[in-house]
């Protein structure tokens, strides 16, 4: 035992300063306990329900929304939609209906009405609004046979053809535009779920970024891929200031992890090792810093076919140090349920405060000192295991 206290003790003693302060138990100081002032609510890159909160201003090339019209046509909101639906089948039919009106002015077949051996361009076109219903019936070929074009009329055949044409424009363009608003798998995201809470706590003796993501419907999505980004503003070494600069976090990229399965809840891990943004960072550190994390869920949905995707995001005040989620699946007779009453729920855990750098320095110093790293943990992660070997000076964890 005296043994054990030296080697540990020495161990201590050529450990960072920062992870010494982490291991050693602090002074009975009041004014250490106080609660710190809580942060500012701080605005969002990104919302919880997906939608980026950023706002284009001072565009002075707006022809360049025209240049795409299908896509502007598309991305309108519903009502202004519908309203330009309305107003181009409209248009276009009174347009018409005043060109068959003029033609039929112009010839005089309006003065005419009721002359035996009198043919006009269209046979009982009397005025304003009977060309207008001709208008309709042509562009819509519904041919009630009460109005119809005769062979004596060269300028009305053509233009019944220029009106047949661009009535079939119009009716592409426009039920094209409804139909693909219609099947647009934005709905399809609401049914996808992302955890509340994203947590930090250990794996295989490792810190990892975890949160869990979960689809409600029984149609699964196809080929569902994971990522996350860092959003945190940095300052260059040259002094250039960068703001909301978005870093990667490796989900899985490398290993093939990222590549879902999502038939149930999955909890998605970041390991925090020397590439991830997260490897300076300590429990206190954290609780300092400020950044969001975005993570976007793809995939496509099975009934259509369609690519859908699905945002959601982690403030850093979101983010817990020291819990771990709750198991929602469990095993009944023949199937296996999920209850999304747990979803969100977390529990604590032990976990180092210190950072995953320094933990990688106590690993290393543990083994110079013969020592298995979760004996060093010890004082701040209980629920490792140690058995010492005096005959061979071997120490075994499990």
């Amino acid at each position: 035992m005296q043994y054990n206290y030296l080697v540990s003790c020495c161990c201590v003693k050529k450990l960072p300063k920062q992870v010494r302060e982490d291991l050693v138990p602090l002074s009975t100081d009041r004014t250490r306990l106080l609660i710190e002032p809580a942060k500012k609510p701080r605005q969002r890159y990104v919302q919880k329900d997906g939608k980026c909160n950023v706002h284009h201003g001072n565009v002075k090339e707006t022809y360049r929304y025209f240049s795409d019209l299908f896509t502007t046509l598309v991305d309108l909101k519903w009502r202004f939609s519908l309203l330009i639906f309305i107003l181009v089948y409209c248009i276009t039919w009174l347009f018409f209906g005043l060109i068959w009106w003029l033609i039929a002015y112009i010839r005089g077949d309006l003065t005419h009405q009721g002359e035996e051996n009198w043919t006009p361009c269209v046979e009982n076109l009397n005025s304003f609004v009977s060309a207008f219903l001709f208008s309709i019936e042509t562009e819509t070929t519904i041919g009630y046979g009460h109005r119809v074009i005769t062979e004596n009329c060269p300028e009305g055949i053509i233009l019944l053809l220029i009106q047949a044409i661009i009535g079939s424009i119009v009716n592409a363009l426009m039920v094209g535009c409804m139909f693909v608003k219609i099947s647009q798998p934005k709905k399809r995201a609401e049914t996808l779920m992302f955890s509340n809470k994203a947590v930090i706590s250990a794996r295989d003796n490792k810190l990892c970024l975890m949160f869990r993501v979960g689809d409600l419907r029984n149609s699964h999505i196809v080929e569902a891929s994971i990522r996350a980004k860092l959003i945190k503003s940095k300052q260059t070494k040259e002094g250039e200031f960068i703001p909301l600069n978005q870093t990667d976090i490796n989900v899985g990229f490398d290993t093939g992890d990222d590549r879902l399965f999502l038939v149930s809840p999955l909890i998605i891990c970041h390991e925090i090792n020397e590439k991830s943004p997260f490897w300076e960072y300590s429990k206190a550190q954290m609780e300092k810093e400020e950044f969001e994390i975005v993570v976007i869920l793809e995939g496509m949905v099975e009934a259509t076919g369609m690519t859908c995707q699905a945002r959601s995001s982690y403030l850093d005040t979101e983010v817990l140090w020291g819990y771990r989620f709750t198991p929602v699946l469990t095993l009944e007779k023949g199937f296996y349920e999920v209850d999304y009453n747990s979803f969100h729920d977390v529990f604590e855990t032990h976990t180092p405060s210190c950072s995953a750098k320094d933990l990688a320095a106590i690993a290393s110093v543990g083994q110079l000192s013969g020592l298995c790293i979760c004996e060093i943990w010890q004082p701040i992660q209980e629920y490792n295991a140690c058995e010492l070997t005096r005959s061979t000076k071997e120490r075994k964890c499990f």
